[in-house]
């Protein structure tokens, strides 16, 4: 405070003094300042308030301590003027931007500088460098009136409105969508109970039964160690289901149906259904929320949610496979991008940023809560956000921030699940503290020329790598992890680089869902124009990412490119960015593996219409064009999405409505005797062997004890499933009996579907790759490995039919329809 006091002083008695002597010289008559006291009180509480308000000080900084210079070196009353310009219009500026934080003495410091230049009719001139004072008049920036800051401020808050309801109605309209087409697929209000049940196939029949188990248990104490302490999914073995599966979600709906007063106007399994179909709800707001976020008008919200309905067939399958724990997890993941959109923003408030972060953890935290692939999707996440850094395309502490969200959120889902192994020996962790650990070690890794930074790049990204396989390996090998392992055989299979005779790899391998991406895809995303556009954003911003990436290797500013996109002709924010990398990512994903694609086709109809609502994308191709006016960007990016939207109405309502129209029936005949006669024919704690589809539907419809189920992420049970499936394999009687006794089988059920699949080609029928992991040659006309052997006996399935003795002393059908045969093993042979 000294300091500004002894300046202030000084600035005024040498101004005085040079201004006197100076006039002298020139014979003009000398300006007469006022009193000293009264001047040097109201400076000197300019400037301390100045000093206190750095958010404002910087704009007046440079000119301020030229002029003091002028001042002290003796230049005189014409500098005095220039002080006082300078002061007035930096007062203006910060009343303006701080009014509210200003207090009453740096208001009465405004009105005596500016009643000092109206007294003494100082002109509003700027001084050069040289001391000498151009003719040019400075004009202040008036401060807006108050009527336009009004209706700005109205149209913002209705736009807001306005964008915010279609937001919830397509949501709703939406779920209510879905919901109606699974009624009239099934006739799901009109079926039996235990056909509600059958058309929950596969896994999904296997998690419903989780939420039904804890409704009939007798209290949620009860339910709650049967799932801890179960003998009924895996048979001689205890599980804690917590720990295995993710199925959270149906102890939370369990608890909230029995404690809310619904159970007499909702049946659970409704209240089940109906959950998911809302969830479906919050999917589609967030995509229309990220949509509008990146393009900054919600008319790109509007039309990501209609592209998302009109691709429904590649964006989800939600109305057949209710259940999956994707469907729980993915509106979730669609939160979390939201909230990472917004989060990259430029200049957030403080607040706004911390509850940016909250929303970011939470959503991250309640995706990896439900879905046992959440590892993997966030990993390649990581993997986009790692690209982004290294490229400085994205700021370092945001960055950080995602990173650390990605491994509190994992180690949290680690905690609620009684410390599964599988999150713990995770590849993310792993890549995550790499990257965080590199960071340290590498200092000063975005300095220097293209070359020096390329090379840093490059063993950056080698000492994160080698850091990541040697914390990974030794997790695993401290927990003698091996629950992953069958997805890395995969991998490697379908990269040409493992064994192809793996059962386990080559289970997935020859599931369609985990095949290559069809060409028909992009035909039916061709006929919605979803494509055309995508790949046309997708060119334009990969196109100004290239030159940012390059700039940015190129240069070294002290501050980063993508706070000054006035200081260059590309730009590209940090959310566009990061919108890119993920498309691209979960791109390459789909594209290798289809079942994955319902991670990207939703992103892709919110980046391909935030994109044509862009202003930034107009705006890059217009100049390229030389048609750039702000005018023309304003009504390509405002009529391209209108007359699509148009399009899209024309083209799909008729047979939306077809849609809605057409009504079927569930009919399952077989799968239901056979339930029927398990129920009513078996004993309690029978325990059953099948294959691991018609199992997790047994479990459901009759709680008998399984052998196995498809829950696959588990070394011991994919083992178990091996040994249930000799059954179709050619194997002697008597070594069928032996595995199926020792895992405690009563009955096993034989499927005509796969005994004599056709489903498959050849190689990819099960009772090939049965013969393959056990050396034998395949049936059928082609061509098999050299090593395979014929085998000695004939296939269990067909040969059990006959009623042989060696099958009849062992095996007794008790049941049998079209579809099933079930034997029961006899006991201690």
């Amino acid at each position: 405070m000294q300091l500004w006091e002894g300046t202030t002083r000084v600035m005024l008695h040498c101004a005085a003094s040079s201004g006197r002597d100076r006039a002298a010289a020139a014979g003009v008559s000398a300006v007469v300042l006022p009193p000293a006291s009264v001047l040097h009180k109201h400076v000197h509480r300019f400037l301390c308030w100045v000093q206190r308000s750095f958010a404002g000080w910087w704009r007046c900084e440079g000119k301020t301590g030229k002029l003091l210079r002028k001042v002290t070196e003796g230049q005189g009353a014409r500098a005095l003027r220039c002080w006082h310009v300078v002061a007035s219009h930096s007062l203006c500026c910060l009343r303006c931007s701080l009014q509210k934080q200003w207090e009453e003495p740096c208001a009465r410091a405004f009105d005596t500088m500016m009643s000092i230049r109206q007294r003494k009719g100082v002109g509003t001139t700027e001084v050069s460098e040289d001391g000498a004072a151009p003719q040019e008049n400075v004009t202040l920036e008036k401060k807006p009136s108050s009527e336009g800051c009004t209706s700005r401020r109205l149209w913002k808050i209705l736009s807001f409105t306005v964008g915010g309801a279609m937001a919830l109605c397509t949501g709703l309209l939406t779920s209510v969508y879905l919901a109606t087409l699974h009624e009239n697929d099934l006739w799901f209000s009109n079926i039996k109970e235990v056909e509600r049940e059958i058309s929950f196939r596969t896994e999904c029949g296997l998690y419903y039964s989780y939420y039904k188990q804890m409704l009939q248990a007798p209290s949620l104490v009860h339910g709650f160690h049967d799932l801890m302490y179960d003998n009924k999914t895996e048979s001689m073995r205890t599980i804690n289901l917590l720990q295995r599966m993710n199925i959270y979600q149906e102890v939370f709906l369990s608890v909230l149906y029995r404690v809310l007063p619904i159970q007499k106007y909702l049946e659970p399994v409704y209240f089940y259904i109906y959950t998911l179909f809302g969830l479906q709800a919050v999917y589609v707001t967030a995509l229309y929320v990220t949509s509008w976020l990146l393009s900054g008008t919600w008319l790109s919200g509007l039309l990501a949610a209609f592209w998302y309905i009109t691709n429904r067939t590649d964006t989800t399958r939600v109305e057949f496979t209710i259940p999956l724990r994707e469907n729980w997890a993915l509106p979730f993941f669609a939160v979390q991008i939201a909230a990472i959109t917004y989060f990259l923003r430029p200049n957030l408030r403080p607040l706004s940023e911390r509850l940016a972060l909250l929303a970011i953890f939470l959503s991250t935290f309640v995706f990896s809560l439900m879905w046992q692939f959440n590892q993997f999707m966030m990993l390649v996440q990581a993997l986009g956000l790692f690209a982004l850094d290294a490229l400085d395309m994205l700021p370092a502490l945001k960055a950080t921030w995602l990173y650390t969200i990605q491994v509190a959120a994992l180690l949290l889902v680690c905690a609620l699940q009684f410390f599964n192994s599988m999150i713990l020996g995770s590849l993310l962790i792993s890549f995550n503290l790499s990257v965080l650990i590199a960071r340290k070690l590498q200092k000063n890794l975005k300095t220097g020329n293209f070359l020096n930074r390329l090379g840093k790049l490059l063993l950056h990204l080698f000492v994160i790598l080698c850091l990541t396989l040697f914390l990974n390996n030794i997790i695993k090998k401290a927990l003698s992890l091996k629950s992953d392992e069958h997805i890395f055989k995969f991998l490697k299979a379908k990269s040409g680089f493992g064994a192809t005779r793996d059962f386990d790899a080559n289970l997935y391998l020859c599931e369609e869902a985990f095949g290559l991406l069809p060409w028909d895809t992009f035909g039916r995303l061709s006929d919605t124009l979803l494509l055309h556009a995508y790949l046309f954003v997708l060119l334009v911003t990969v196109t100004a990412a290239l030159a940012v990436a390059l700039r940015n290797l190129s240069d070294c500013p002290a501050q980063p490119p993508l706070e000054q996109p006035g200081k260059c002709p590309v730009h590209l924010g940090a959310a566009t960015a990061y919108s890119l990398a993920h498309t691209v990512v979960f791109g390459a994903l789909a594209l290798s593996t289809m079942r994955m694609k319902y991670l990207w086709t939703p992103h892709v109809c919110v980046f391909a219409a935030s994109g044509l609502c862009s202003p930034e994308v107009w705006g890059l191709l217009l100049k390229v064009t030389r048609l750039y006016n702000p005018a023309r960007t304003c009504v390509m990016r405002y009529a391209v999405p209108m007359l699509t939207l148009s399009y899209l109405c024309c083209k799909f309502w008729p047979g939306v409505m077809e849609e809605l129209a057409e009504l079927r029936e569930f009919y399952d005949p077989d799968t239901v005797e056979l339930m029927h006669w398990i129920s009513a024919n078996t004993p309690g704690t029978a325990v059953f062997a099948g294959s691991m589809q018609l199992l997790a539907g047994v479990k459901l419809c009759t709680g008998r004890t399984l052998t196995n189920h498809p829950h696959y992420e588990d070394s011991s049970l994919r083992a178990r499933t091996k040994s249930v499936y000799q059954i179709y394999a050619k194997r002697p009687p008597e070594d069928v009996h032996a595995l199926l006794r020792a895992l405690g089988t009563d009955y096993v059920i034989l499927e005509d579907s796969i005994c004599y699949e056709r489903r498959h080609p050849r190689g990819c029928r099960l009772r090939d790759l049965l013969d393959m992991a056990n050396g034998h040659v395949m049936d059928g006309p082609g061509e098999n490995d050299p090593d395979l052997k014929l085998a000695d006996h004939p296939r269990f399935c067909e040969e059990i039919k006959r009623d042989l003795p060696p099958y009849t002393a062992l095996f007794t059908r008790v049941f049998q329809n079209k579809t099933f045969h079930v034997y029961r093993l006899a006991r201690g042979k």
